[in-house]
């Protein structure tokens, strides 16, 4: 895990607690019903969507696995996208989140991050672009991004306040201007500080389709001075992605057997 204490400042944030649910009709309808009621997004924002699949297709889906190969952890990251209860796999731990609290089975204490973090820290960065437009989100402009004399337009995202862990942070999608698939990610961290930071972070995707949605191969962050981008820093990538309309049985992200609830980062 040598990379964890830098991934460690790179939260966007928490997860949303699940809304009771009676029976799958009713998940059915609900979700149907946030489809059709999600309309005010930007136009930009709109032609991003639709570059990667579409919003709506991205709604109707219910199950994400992605593997993110490590060498002495390869991790099974898996999340359901109505409820956004997720868990991790690995040969030595598993982690998770039930709806409500956090997990961690670690019989021999091989994980030594803090799980409460980590446990859907990689979706949301894998889920871009679809997951800004989740609830609490407000769009605006800003400056273009050149990177090797090719220009990028953005989308400035900031958050409500109360919303995730770090409302204060902000976030840039910069996209190809041709094709309207997202390029960049720019990103300040403000993590419980509550202080405001003009610190840009920038990270570069590369696509694959997945049932008909693109989503990341491979994620890069760059060295940077303001907005001038620099060279390849680190780069993580992502195998044997799926992604369906099926739910994993009941119970598949309830505390284990032997797992422990871990202590919540919210203040």
């Amino acid at each position: 895990m040598k990379q964890f204490s830098f991934l460690l400042v790179l939260a966007l944030f928490l997860a949303c607690g699940e809304q009771p649910k009676k029976n799958d009709k009713t998940e059915s309808e609900t979700t149907v019903e946030v489809v059709e009621a999600v309309n005010d997004y930007p136009e930009a924002l709109h032609k991003i969507f639709n570059a990667h699949g579409g919003i709506d297709l991205w709604k109707r889906q219910r199950t994400l696995t992605f593997e993110r190969p490590m060498p002495e952890a390869p991790e099974t990251h898996t999340i359901d996208l109505y409820t956004r209860k997720d868990r991790i796999d690995t040969p030595k731990f598993s982690m998770g989140h039930d709806g409500r609290q956090t997990w961690l089975l670690d019989g021999d204490s091989a994980y030594k991050g803090n799980a409460d973090f980590y446990h859907n820290l990689m979706f949301y960065f894998y889920a871009m672009p679809f997951v800004m437009a989740d609830d609490g989100i407000n769009y605006g402009e800003t400056t273009p991004l050149e990177f090797e004399g090719k220009t990028y337009p953005g989308i400035a995202i900031t958050y409500n306040d109360g919303v995730g862990t770090s409302p204060k942070d902000e976030y840039y999608i910069h996209y190809d201007a041709d094709t309207h698939q997202m390029a960049w990610l720019g990103y300040t961290v403000t993590y419980r500080t509550g202080e405001d930071s003009n610190d840009i972070r920038w990270l570069r995707y590369e696509w694959g389709v997945f049932n008909g949605i693109t989503l990341p191969q491979s994620i890069s962050w760059y060295n940077y001075e303001g907005r001038d981008i620099k060279d390849l820093r680190t780069k993580i990538v992502f195998e044997n992605t799926e992604i369906s309309e099926n739910r994993k049985p009941t119970g598949f992200y309830g505390k284990p057997e032997g797992a422990v609830y871990v202590a919540s980062n919210k203040q």
